[in-house]
């Protein structure tokens, strides 16, 4: 039994097809089934079921393929950390970023650069919780900057800097007027609300709770920049990160202070404990934590 006929194996398993399979291994079908008769023989089990109609999996085959997918993956994560080895002054830095942190993430980068001028950033925005440790774990982030508290036994997840989430409305909105707002004032009032799996909406909700109020959702929206957008029609109102406006010049646009200890969030930064780190990627990591020391 070896990685190719695993590999093959899990194909044929993935496409229920060994003309699909054999196509997308760029192999002669013949070869394929011939790979896969080998295993079954190795294994003393038949593994695939084929008749005219589809392939199936036998109840060995299950339980190698549940088994195959996680040794292939972690060849393929062993791949990438050799290949990353060799990256020590060129090579690609993948981060993952939430939208709060554009007035800051700059800064560092240029710092970074002067070091390693040579290396390729490439920023992604990675917002739900779900997706946060997905891209982790799948190695297609080096590092990640959440709002989420992640605790997990594979990734390291330390605090940079706390912030607020502040209500933000068209300025000729009624409330836009007052000094101070509460919370249960918002109460009937259109609001704008990131979609389920977003931490943000999760905070959000939780201070409504707290207040024993709940919020008339009018819009559910992906990106801050399409709640902006909202609110300078003024169509409703929203809750934000007090950074992702910090620069906001819209004479539109009225920020307001809510007090309540669930619209104050920790942002971290996270990465897997056991990954390998080139020095590249190890000396960008300490830059951002140089700069909240």
């Amino acid at each position: 039994m070896d990685i190719k006929q695993l590999h093959y194996f899990v194909t044929v398993s993935d496409l229920l097809s060994y003309s699909k399979a054999a196509q997308k291994l760029h192999i002669s079908q013949p070869s394929l089934s011939n790979a896969i008769k080998n295993l079954e023989q190795e294994i003393g089990s038949p593994l695939l079921e084929r008749n005219t109609r589809k392939v199936e999996l036998t109840d060995a085959g299950k339980i190698l393929y549940k088994k195959s997918v996680l040794l292939l993956s972690q060849m393929n994560m062993l791949k990438k950390e050799m290949e990353e080895v060799k990256q020590i002054g060129s090579g690609e830095l993948i981060i993952g970023i939430i939208e709060s942190v554009k007035h800051w993430i700059p800064k560092v980068i240029r710092e970074y650069q002067g070091r390693f001028p040579s290396i390729n950033i490439k920023l992604i925005e990675v917002l739900s919780g779900k997706a946060v440790k997905e891209s982790l774990r799948k190695y297609q982030t080096h590092l990640l900057i959440t709002n989420q508290s992640i605790h997990e036994d594979d990734i390291e997840s330390i605090p940079l800097y706390d912030e607020k989430l502040i209500l933000v409305m068209h300025r000729d909105h009624p409330l836009a007027k007052k000094e101070s707002i509460r919370i249960v004032e918002l109460e009937g009032e259109p609001f704008i609300i990131s979609t389920e799996g977003f931490q943000t909406r999760e905070d959000i909700l939780r201070a409504f709770s707290l207040e024993h109020v709940t919020p008339r959702i009018k819009f559910e929206i992906e990106r801050f920049e399409t709640a902006l957008t909202l609110v300078r029609e003024n169509l409703g109102i929203t809750i934000i990160p007090e950074n992702y406006v910090s620069e906001l010049t819209d004479a539109s646009i009225v920020r307001k202070t809510i007090a309540s200890p669930a619209l104050d969030r920790t942002i971290y930064l996270a990465y897997m404990k056991n990954r390998y780190m080139a020095p590249a990627v190890q000396t960008f990591l300490e830059t951002i934590r140089r700069n909240f020391t």
